[in-house]
């Protein structure tokens, strides 16, 4: 076979390979998307030329003529304006651009270099590796020329075509200058750009540049701005111990560092800040794509990027205020300046040769052997000082160095710079600048190629180990700077906290600026640096040998290890202090990078180790100690105690406690070694034992057992409950005596407290322990008594003490002897009773106790007391009352005796009721709960009044005691008057009251204690009465609403004012009102309104309407209407008031006098106002007003009537008038019935007889309303004959028209998409169905039959077209003068549509007389629509041709006519008279609307497709007439199918010449899917305008169903299931129409929510809307989908309703698919049907289920 070849070849001929230069260099540059991408290329080239200035120069038209000496006579002229006044820098257009550089000169191979496209500058040492760069001039001109070194070169394309060449030559002697220079005539003039976010590049752009220092820019002769850089003094860095600085493959060697300061000088005008843009925001937006496409290349996408962030958009200049500002000097300078540190790595490489082969073979050139890897590195303080100049520059611009700011915050603003910045992040807070081997477009790092991907890695490891030893350097700082501080300061005082504080912000800001975010565009870069970063160690990050310190990360104590450091645990915080540990600082600021140390386990959480360490360096406080319980115990909780048996004994053993001593005293140390018991606070006798008293040594002390559960204490540490026996002893028999006042033998209230204690305890010991405890105590005087301390069997009990001269027990405190310690005291031995006898005996002989001490003894001997006893007390008047203020002793001096239960207990506010209370004395003070006071109870005394009383004190005259009565009842309700019940006292006026601004008492049922019911007259509660007062006196808060009823109808408000307040206050009881009230509401005359003359008259709310936006002039005098406000009218509206008149209503005004309405709205404008609105809104008006409407004269007509002469002075009968001018008419109207008016739809005839009938207004809304009302339009009124002479056979004219017609119908269907054509093209197309012939002479004679009158009136005709019958349409010619054009027109179109408009036959006459150039001017696409319908017509009449034959064959019948074959296929009940039939045989259209006569779908039939249908495609067809209960049967020429169709060529049937490629399936199904996903919901509550939406509409000529807009904006009314309805403006009320829609509506929702499972849609991206009229089905609006209710009421809402969903499964599947296609493609063509058949295929699976499960 290769011998073949060979002979092959030798047999063959040579041939160049041409290439397309312009179009090479256009996709070349189409991949350079970056910002100011010629600068970029200029200043890089500048660079590699070891240029140390460059000048960029924008020039503008007058000053290049200047520069030429072109117009000398007119420079001063021309530049003294410009002296004074600066041109906008945004608007300024310049012609040229210039680039020039002080740079090496051109060499020879420089010069040749320069020619050729894609050879890269070999010089290893030079950044540019692909040639390219200098052609991106050619995005900005077509001629570039270049001078050099006294030689220039120029480039030009020869014969302004494609191919590219460049002419040289020497400069005259004079002209030569040691600058390089790049001239660029810009292809259009235009804008500089942004000079602000320029100046802002180039700062960016010279930073990591070798040799450039100094850059200015210019405008003109204006310098605008320069940038001058400053390198300080390279300082040598020694690496950082420990860090590997190889790469992974040892190709690249870190010899050494540098840290370069860098000053960067900006001098900028305040010109350049004037027209600088707003500064970047935080939040960055993803790039807009660039619209495409065409010859524009890269200069359309540069310009775009040069102008977008200048924000050119047309801005309405605001007005000048009254001052005018403060001149600024624009020429002024304004000087910035930035210092950055650079960290340079010096690189060896080392590459083996395949790899250096490799890399040259790629980019052209060796790569070097020694190179630099930069990192800018900004520290804190120059960040901090960058965000000043930024705030000094004022916050529109910000600074002109805010690129090169650290990017701490990963916004993605740290570049890679490849010479210069390129679009690859580095995903830390700094840019970085290395050899790396970019894209072609140089706009990212190049990591698919295997070799140049090697090299690239490597690099990034070393930008890694830069990045560690950067931050290596920078934290060793800190911590010098850290142990300085420390150093300075004295043992025990610590650093200086405001500059721990500096040192750990600066140490956050390293970790924030080394922190690694994702970079883009690839986040490649940022993973290897990192890995790069941390894995940069010579020796395991953890080895006990290694001898490097680690990670170094601030802590708490400064600098440390990462191994060293803990993360913080707030179980630990609490008494682990001198553990190094991450500060909150850290954890805040640098939270992602503490996180990644974590996540490679470079900080560990704070072990137990830690825990032992940090306790046997230092005791623990009280707080710590507590805080180290806490975690031991939860620690135990949450583990096995046995597990941590050993660790507690470690942690006892290590633990000292530390007390403070008491009031200065001396401390205490405590080791846990030493503790044995705990004190239980929970227990019965732990809890008891005092505290403050002396304490065993072995006990915890309290301080720490206090705030833990005893018995959690015991389980954890295994101490034990202090007991009261232990204490007891400890205090009677301490090891070292107590102090005094601990000796319960000397001490009286500390034998007290002790006594107390045990009184306490006594039930809960066990009989062993009573007995030790009596055992010890017998033995000790320790009982206090009236005569000092005593044993327990010498003291007595209180109750003994009738005789001063006994031992009572008196305790110091004054507390009674009783309950547990009395009872305690009894058993240990003190005595309680004195004999009874010798008690009285003393008692009868004093006389002198008082009633207290007779009590008080009573009690003490009521147990002997016995029954008879008890009575006698209870019924003898022996207590005395308390004397009242101001009452005096009777005459005897002795206070009045009662019974006890006549009296009250002697209380304070049993006093303020004025009741009687017992005379109790004030020694001692009465106490309710003392056993006197019970025994007291028991023989009667009352404790509080019974209710009645009570009530009776609140109605009392007096109003303190009014006052206290009820204060008492409300205090003591839920204790004592819990069964209060109002209705029992409703007879009693007790409730503190208001009416009328004066307070009053009011009965129960007569208040109410909502405020607003003052307003209307009402008793309302007091003011202080509120909260629980109003709950528990059972007031109620509004009054019932039978009352409110009733207070309405006695009282009406009487004024307009009071009415809105009461009815204010109403508002908010509309709910308390029932149904039947509301509805006597409505009736009853109580609304005020104010009449002309001032009075007020009451309505009812049914006769009453809401002022507003409705309140047409014409409705005020019609009906009434009000305004009490917003909260008011809400009453109103709840009984009846309307917002506005129903068009109901208005009809019915009108009907009842129309002449009166007319004159009412003051003119014929308002009346037709009011038309109109009735009109839009007839759906509304019942069925038997519309009966009245029909027969009232109350349509406004209009008459043509010549001026100066009456309407009655006309001519009739045949006598033509002399044609008249639109100014010598007048107009005559008036108020007729439907029957005496006619709609003009014919122009010709109302011209002629306008001046005898009455017409209706020209609107559309007002024509189809009077035509529903039963007016009859004026062409259906005439008849027209025809008259001709002469015919001229073979006329030439006929032939050119008839051929001219044929031509051009397309051109005016194409245009023509309001309505269809009841005749098909391909039918017209027939000889025999369209004939043209010429007489000579012709002439129409037109009759009007309207009522009694009839007129005729003839008049020649040039042009005249007719149909009898279902015959042939025939045009008729007048030989005898030119064809006029507008008469072909006008008679043509009366014949191809059923109502045509004037615009249709001005149209038509314009496409037939304006040849096809002027045409092809004026926009029309002339040749591709003619040339691709001939097309279609042809295959189409060939493949009919076919099917007619293949049809006769099978059959064999002999007629073949085209007629007689279509007219078989016929079904007489779609027939339409007049209607030609199409030769298009196949229909896929979807059943017809019933009544509308119109039902074509988009991308379901007449789409115009330059393809054949696909197999997909008609498998879909297939299903769907499968799927259809009713077949489409076959299709016939008077098949109302015909009707759906438009006059257009019929579909090719041939197929096209297959295709070599295939689309994949996986590929048309991610379309598919990204079509679905798209899909969304609707935002705006109203759409305007809707430019974007793509319609699916009832008919589409030549396939197009785009239209601009809906013809009404559409308003969002509300939303069911999820679904938001949308309705046109020309229906006011759209809320009312959803409610009368709500049935349809909800069956139309539970159709489509199916199909949208089907196709996995959103569920937000569905929407309905409901339109009066129109042929729009469904549209897309900006991936939102819209459908049309009103076309599923009249197709499918009967067959739901019934349960047969099939149909409209079927139908609104297919709407749905086509309208998701246009989230691909937006207009009707090939490729949307394509995808519209995909997409039915895709999901005909899932849908076939679901019409199967239905």
């Amino acid at each position: 076979m290769a011998h073949a070849r060979d002979a092959l070849w030798e047999s063959g001929f040579d041939e160049s390979v041409e290439v397309n230069q312009r179009a090479l260099i256009d996709k070349v540059l189409a991949r350079y998307s970056g910002e100011f991408t010629v600068f970029r290329e200029l200043l890089q080239n500048s660079d590699d030329a070891s240029a140390t200035a460059v000048e960029i120069h924008f020039q503008t038209k007058e000053y290049l003529e200047r520069l030429n000496n072109k117009v000398e006579d007119q420079t001063e002229t021309a530049a003294s304006p410009s002296e004074h006044e600066l041109p906008d820098l945004k608007t300024a257009v310049v012609h040229q651009w210039t680039f020039k550089n002080n740079g090496i000169v051109f060499r020879d191979e420089d010069w040749s270099r320069l020619k050729k496209i894609a050879e890269g500058n070999p010089d290893e040492e030079k950044i540019g590796a692909f040639g390219v760069g200098f052609y991106s001039l050619f995005s900005v001109t077509e001629e570039p020329f270049v001078t050099s070194g006294g030689q220039w070169m120029g480039f030009y394309w020869k014969d302004k075509k494609d191919q590219l060449f460049a002419r040289r030559g020497k400069l005259p002697d004079s002209a030569e200058s040691p600058w390089t220079s790049f001239e660029m005539g810009l292809r259009e003039p235009a804008p500089i750009p942004p000079p602000f976010d320029f100046t802002r590049f180039l700062a960016s752009s010279i930073t990591f540049m070798r040799h450039l220092l100094d850059v200015s820019v210019f405008l003109d002769d204006k310098r605008l701005s320069r940038l001058t850089k400053a390198p300080g003094a390279p300082k040598v860095a020694s690496i950082p111990k420990g860090l590997k600085p190889s790469s992974p493959l040892n190709t690249m060697q870190v010899n050494g560092l540098q840290v370069t300061p860098l000053s960067i000088k900006a001098e900028v005008m305040k010109w350049v800040y004037s027209a600088g843009t707003e500064k970047p925001q935080p939040k960055k937006e993803p790039p807009q794509p660039a619209a495409g496409g065409g010859g524009g290349g890269f200069f359309s996408s540069l310009f775009s990027s040069l102008t977008a962030s200048a924000n050119p958009s047309r801005v309405a200049t605001p007005a000048p205020p009254p001052t005018p500002p403060p001149k600024v000097d624009l020429t002024a300078l304004v000087e910035s300046n930035v210092m950055l540190s650079i960290f340079a790595a010096d690189i060896a490489v080392k590459l083996d040769a395949k790899m250096i082969a490799e890399l040259n073979r790629s980019t052209k050139k060796n790569p070097p052997t020694r190179m630099k890897y930069e990192l800018i590195f900004t520290g804190k303080a120059e960040y901090d000082a960058s965000k000043s100049e930024d705030e000094k520059h004022g916050a529109s611009t910000g600074s002109v160095f805010q690129g090169l700011r650290a990017d701490i915050d990963g916004m993605g603003q740290a570049k890679v710079f490849i010479g210069h910045a390129t679009a690859q992040t580095t995903g830390i807070g700094g840019h970085m600048s290395a050899r790396f081997i970019p894209t072609v477009e140089r706009e990212s790092i190049d990591l698919v190629d295997r070799n140049v991907a090697v090299w690239n890695k490597e690099l990034l490891y070393v930008g890694g180990f830069l990045a560690r030893s950067a931050y290596e350097i920078e934290m060793e700082h800190v911590q010098q700077l850290w142990q300085a501080a420390s150093a300075a300061t004295s043992p025990g005082a610590g650093i200086d906290p405001q500059l721990q504080a500096s040192l750990r912000a600066r140490a956050i800001h390293a970790l924030k600026f080394f922190t690694f975010h994702p970079s883009t565009p690839s986040d490649l870069v940022s993973a290897a640096l990192e890995e790069a970063f941390f894995s940069c160690t010579t020796t395991p990050r953890f080895s006990m040998l290694s001898s490097r310190k680690g990670f170094p990360i601030i802590s708490t104590a400064g600098v440390r290890d990462a191994a060293e450091v803990r993360y913080p645990d707030p179980a630990f915080s609490g008494f682990v202090k001198d553990l190094a540990v991450v500060p909150e600082e850290v954890l805040k600021g640098a939270q992602l990078m503490v996180d990644a140390l974590r996540a490679r386990g470079m900080i560990k959480e704070i072990t137990f180790s830690d825990v032992l360490k940090e306790l046997r360096n230092r005791p623990l406080t009280e707080e710590e100690m507590v805080a180290c319980f806490k975690w031991w115990i939860d620690l135990c909780n949450r583990r096995d105690a046995e597990d941590l048996a050993y660790g507690r004994t470690e942690l006892l053993e290590a633990a000292v406690l530390s007390l403070e001593g008491k009031d200065g005293g001396v401390g205490q140390i405590i080791p846990l070694s030493v503790v044995e018991s705990v004190l239980s606070r929970s227990g019965n006798s732990g809890a008891l034992i005092p505290t403050d008293g002396p304490l065993p040594p072995h006990l915890l002390p309290v301080a720490i057992s206090r705030n833990f559960n005893s018995q959690a204490l015991q389980d954890v540490f295994g101490w034990r409950e202090l007991t009261i026996v232990e204490w007891l002893k400890y205090l009677t028999s301490p090891p070292t005596p107590h102090d005094v006042k601990y000796d319960i033998e000397k001490s009286a209230p500390w034998a007290e407290r002790v006594l107390q204690v045990l009184a306490r305890a006594w039930p809960s010991m066990s009989q062993a322990q009573r007995g030790e405890v009596g055992t010890v105590l017998r033995a000790r005087a320790c009982v206090p008594t009236s005569m000092g301390l005593q044993k327990p069997a010498e003291a007595y009990f209180q109750s003994a003490h009738l005789f001063n001269d006994l031992p009572v027990v008196t305790l110091p405190s004054g507390a009674h002897v009783k309950g547990l310690l009395e009872k305690f005291l009894q058993d240990i031995g003190v005595r309680k009773h004195v004999n009874l006898q010798i008690i009285f005996d003393r008692m009868i002989k004093t006389g002198d106790w008082t009633i207290a001490q007779l009590i008080k003894y009573l009690v003490e001997v009521q147990s002997t007391l016995n029954a008879v006893e008890l009575e006698r007390l209870q019924m003898t008047s022996a207590f005395p009352r308390e004397l009242r203020p101001n009452e005096k002793l009777p005459e005897n001096g002795r206070p009045p005796r009662h019974r006890a239960e006549e009296l009250y207990e002697p209380l304070d506010v049993l006093r303020e009721l004025n009741l009687p209370v017992i005379d109790w004395g004030t020694h001692p003070k009465w106490r309710s709960n003392s056993e006197e006071a019970k025994f007291l109870f028991k023989l009667g005394l009352r404790r509080y009044p019974p209710l009645p009383d009570l009530i009776g004190l609140a109605a009392s005259r007096d109003e303190k005691i009014r006052a206290a009565a009820l204060k008492y009842l409300l205090d003591n309700f839920m204790t004592r008057y819990a069964d209060y019940d109002p209705n029992a006292f409703s007879n009693v006026p007790f409730i503190p009251a208001v009416k009328g601004g004066t307070r009053c008492l009011a009965r129960y049922h007569e208040v109410y204690h909502a405020p607003e019911w003052a307003t209307l007259g009402l008793m309302v509660t007091d003011p202080w009465l509120k909260g629980e007062a109003l709950v528990r006196l059972k007031i109620q808060e509004h009054p019932p609403g039978p009352r409110l009823v009733n207070l309405l109808q006695t009282s009406p408000p009487p004024t307009e004012e009071v009415g809105k307040q009461w009815f204010a206050a109403l508002a908010g009881r509309v709910t308390s009102f029932s149904s039947t009230e509301l509805r006597t509401l409505s009736q009853m005359n109580f609304v005020p309104v104010k009449g002309a003359n001032g009075a007020i008259r009451h309505l009812p709310p049914t006769q009453c309407y809401f002022k507003g936006d409705s309140q047409a002039q014409v409705h005020s005098k019609l009906f009434t209407f009000v305004d009490f406000g917003p909260t008011a009218n809400a009453f109103l509206s709840a009984c009846g008031v309307k917002h506005e008149p129903s068009v109901e209503e208005v009809v019915k005004i009108l009907l009842d006098n129309p002449r009166r309405f007319y004159d009412l709205a003051e003119g014929r404008e308002n009346y037709l106002t009011e038309l109109r609105n009735i009109a839009v809104n007839v759906r509304l008006v019942s069925s038997g007003t519309m009966a009245r409407l029909k027969r009232a004269a109350v349509l406004l007509g209009s008459r043509r009537v010549r001026k100066g002469k009456p309407a009655s002075d006309k001519k009739t009968g045949a006598d033509a008038p002399v044609e008249l001018e639109e100014e010598d008419w007048e107009y005559q109207w008036d108020l007729l019935t439907p029957d005496k008016v006619v709609i003009a739809d014919d122009t010709n005839a109302y011209q002629l007889f306008g001046d005898v009938v009455f017409s209706a207004p020209q609107e559309d809304l007002l024509e189809a309303f009077y035509l529903e009302l039963g007016c009859r339009r004026l062409g259906s009124l005439v008849r027209e004959e025809y008259q001709n002479r002469n015919e001229v056979v073979g006329s030439r004219k006929a032939a050119e028209t008839r051929a001219l017609i044929l031509e051009r119908l397309p051109l005016f269907l194409h245009e023509h998409t309001h309505t269809q054509t009841k005749v098909s093209y391909t039918w017209l197309n027939n000889e025999k169905n369209f004939i043209v012939k010429t007489y000579g002479k012709l002439t129409v004679t037109k009759t009007l039959q309207f009522g009694d009158k009839r007129l005729s009136k003839s008049q020649d005709a040039s042009a005249v077209a007719r149909r009898i019958g279902r015959g042939p349409i025939e045009l008729w010619l007048a030989g005898h003068d030119a064809v006029d054009m507008y008469e072909v027109s006008t008679s043509m179109c009366r014949l191809l549509f059923d109502a045509p408009k004037v615009n249709d036959a001005l149209l038509f006459m314009t496409i037939l007389s304006t040849d096809l150039r002027a045409l092809r001017r004026r926009g029309y696409n002339v040749d591709r629509i003619l040339r691709q319908q001939k097309a279609d017509r042809q295959a189409a009449e060939d493949a009919a041709k076919a099917k007619q034959a293949a049809t006769l064959a099978s059959l064999g019948a002999a007629n073949s006519s085209s007629d007689t074959l279509v007219s078989s296929m016929s079904r007489p009940d779609s027939t339409r008279p007049g209607s030609p039939l199409s030769h298009e045989k196949e229909s896929h259209a979807l059943p017809p609307i019933p009544a509308a006569g119109s039902s074509g779908r988009s991308g379901e039939q007449g789409k115009h497709s330059s393809r054949p249908m696909t197999i997909v495609r008609q498998s879909l067809d297939a299903v769907k007439r499968h799927l259809q209960k009713e077949g489409a049967g076959t299709s016939s020429d008077e098949d109302g199918s015909d009707k759906q169709l438009p006059l257009l060529p019929p579909r090719p049937s041939q197929p096209l010449p297959p295709q070599p490629h295939v689309t994949p399936r996986s590929n048309i199904a991610s379309n598919i899917d990204l079509a679905v996903r798209a899909c969304k919901g609707e935002r705006g509550e109203v759409l305007k305008n809707r430019r974007q939406m793509r319609m699916v509409k009832e008919s589409l000529n030549e396939g197009y169903c785009d239209i601009s807009g809906h013809p009404s904006d559409m308003s969002h009314v509300g939303d069911m299931d999820g679904i938001k309805f949308f309705v046109t403006k020309d229906f006011p009320n759209g809320k009312e129409l959803m409610r009368a829609k709500r049935d349809v509506l909800a069956r139309f929702i539970y159709t489509i929510r199916p199909l949208q499972d089907v196709y996995t849609l959103p569920p937000s991206s569905l929407h309905i809307f409901y339109d009066s009229a129109g042929d729009t089905i469904a549209f897309n609006r900006n991936a939102s989908l819209f459908l049309n209710l009103r076309y599923f009421e009249q197709w499918h809402d009967a067959e739901v309703a019934a349960g047969n969903r099939t149909n409209a499964y079927i139908s609104w599947y297919f709407t749905l698919a086509h309208e998701i296609a246009h989230n691909l493609v937006q207009p009707h063509n090939s490729e949307h049907e394509f995808y519209f058949s995909s997409i039915c295929e895709q999901y005909l699976p899932a849908f076939t289920k679901l019409i199967a499960g239905k």
